[in-house]
């Protein structure tokens, strides 16, 4: 686990650093003291020791054996050493300094037992240095000539001191090695665990975001970027209050976890259910606040769905179950009042009530009509049709509509595709558009705009159809699917409890989009009809078809019996 490459890159860095020092150093003595030192030799062996440490830079970058370089840079070194010594007078050298330093390098490079022969190396490199240039054997660069037992005892205790450096520095590099592994160990062991952390807030599947005491946000998990349908760097450093609609709940208090709603970015509506909680450090206290959210839009959204379908289905056999007892008076209540406006002796006053009776009575009868409309079983033939020829059909008839009329109303397509291809019952949807555009066209009076878009959206289509209205209330969007919601005087609230009939029968999903002044947005998503799937998609249906048709022949026993 001893890192020893990084160390001989240390090594080669220092060591030109040192070079470059004692050149600078020895360049300046010259210059200002005289010396009959051989200056050019000195220099001369320190541009060689430069060569040798750029050769060793190389060598490390293409050469794997760590161990021989090691060995090779400690030997080179000594022997650079031994040169410098000889240059500088020998005995009388400054440089004799360099004999340890190298032996602690090796002490750190190499095993325990090398710190002693690079030591006994050092010793016979300096003594043999020394014992050829006092004998004449070389030149001799001294400047003073000392007693041949003065010159031994200068051997024999640079022996000595080398032996106690590298038994010291033995010591050294071995505790220096524990530590460096324990250090390298305890890191690794705090990446690691932090990687660990990191991974689980990550990867839990509930958002997480971080707050100071400020309130700004200083961290968000993938799970809250992909809930929030933002990025990080998005979200950093706001302020957690202005991302939601509602007010969030308030750390330390009883009451740490409340339903906020929320705005994404597309204009959807997405409620989160967030719990907080204070984000404490031992011995700091609380320095900041922790926020979890729960996505409850889905669940939201199932709860009022259920609730819908049980009051579809009490509408239903409500609506089953007086209709007859309702429409057959009301048959001969206007017959009778229709065989009285014949009788020629009624004067103005009572011609007018009979007709104020006979009107009431149609309207009452058109309410009727629409709650067996309701309540019978629809039979549906699902076939692979294009989403835009039906909607261009209802437009043209609206546009023609509007032409009659003088309407200042304006119709605007927004077809993001050529064509949509869906599994559904093309008349039924007919429908659905026919009532979205009317009741687009009631809100709006006698301007405005109708703005209709198809774009794909994921798996399914998604067809839009907004208004320059006046908008409804959120209490009525909630529920505007649901029987008798209507806000147009006169209206019973049917049609769109219809047309949500019509959208669950195809699988699909509708809703309503709206702010009081801002207009109003009808949405729907129908499965889209890839190659190969018309026939999985049919038999998924067919049951829907087939439950229709039973409720439908329920419903006429049913209206039999009551006949």
């Amino acid at each position: 686990m001893f890192d020893e490459r990084q160390w001989l890159a240390w090594l080669v860095k220092v060591r030109i650093l040192i070079l470059t020092f004692l050149l600078g150093i020895e360049l300046a003595i010259s210059q200002l003291t005289p010396s009959a030192l051989p200056l050019r030799l000195f220099v001369e062996s320190i541009l060689l020791w430069y060569a040798i440490s750029v050769f060793h830079l190389l060598l490390l970058s293409v050469w794997d054996e760590i161990r021989m370089q090691s060995i090779l840079q400690v030997l080179t070194d000594l022997a650079m050493v031994t040169l410098v010594v000889h240059a500088t007078g020998g005995v009388d050298s400054s440089f004799n300094f360099l004999y340890p330093l190298v032996i602690i390098v090796g002490c750190i490079l190499l095993p325990r037992r090398w710190a002693y022969l690079i030591a006994g190396f050092a010793f016979i490199l300096f003594g043999t240095v020394l014992e050829l240039a006092y004998f004449g054997v070389i030149h001799s660069y001294s400047l003073s000539h000392q007693p041949l037992k003065t010159f031994q005892a200068i051997i024999i205790v640079n022996f000595f001191a080398y032996l106690a450096v590298a038994y010291l520095a033995s010591l050294l590099a071995a505790k220096l090695r524990q530590v460096d592994v324990k250090l390298k160990h305890t890191s690794g062991a705090l990446e690691n665990l932090q990687a660990l952390h990191e991974n689980i807030i990550q990867s839990i599947s509930g958002g997480l975001i971080t707050t100071g005491m400020d309130g700004h946000i200083t961290f968000v998990n993938a799970a809250a970027q992909k809930l929030l349908d933002r990025l990080e760097r998005e979200l950093w450093g706001q302020s957690i209050d202005k991302l939601f609609v509602d007010a969030l709940p308030v750390a330390p208090s009883a009451s740490i976890h409340s339903e906020v709603k929320y705005i994404a970015p597309n204009g959807f509506r997405k409620t989160f259910r967030v719990m907080v909680s204070e984000l404490t450090v031992p011995e700091r206290g609380a320095i900041g606040l922790v926020y979890t959210l729960d996505d409850l839009t889905e669940i939201r959204r199932l709860e009022r769905e259920i609730r819908m379908q049980d009051r579809l289905a009490a509408v239903g056999r409500l609506a089953a179950a007086i209709a007859h007892e309702i429409r057959n008076p009301l048959t001969s209540i206007a017959g009778s009042v229709s065989m009285l406006s014949e009788v020629p002796d009624l004067n103005d006053e009572h011609r007018q009530l009979l007709q104020i009776v006979m009107r009431e009575s149609d309207r009452l009868n058109a309410i009727i009509t629409d709650f067996l409309s309701y309540s019978r079983g629809k039979s549906y033939h699902f076939a692979p049709v294009n989403l835009i020829p039906l909607l261009e059909d209802t437009l043209t008839l609206l546009q023609h509509r509007l032409n009659a009329e003088g309407s200042g109303i304006l119709i605007e397509r927004n077809y993001a595709v050529p064509e949509a291809q869906t599994l559904a019952d093309g008349d039924r949807l007919k429908q659905v558009f026919w009532n979205f555009c009317e009741n687009a066209l009631r809100a709006m009076g006698k301007a405005g705009k109708l703005k209709i878009s198809v774009e794909a959206a994921g798996e399914d289509w998604q067809l839009s159809f907004a208004d320059t209205g006046p908008g409804i209330s959120p209490q009525l969007v909630d529920k505007i699917f649901e029987p008798f919601q209507s806000q147009f005087e006169g209206g019973t609230g049917l049609g769109l409890a219809i047309v949500y009939q019509v959208v669950q029968a195809h699988e699909g999903k509708v809703w309503a989009r709206s702010k009081p002044g801002q207009g109003s947005e009808f949405v729907i998503r129908l499965r889209r009809l890839a190659a190969g799937s018309a026939t999985d998609h049919t038999g998924k249906l067919s049951s829907a078809v087939i439950e229709m048709k039973a409720r439908a022949a329920a419903v006429g026993a049913e209206e039999g019996a009551h006949g």
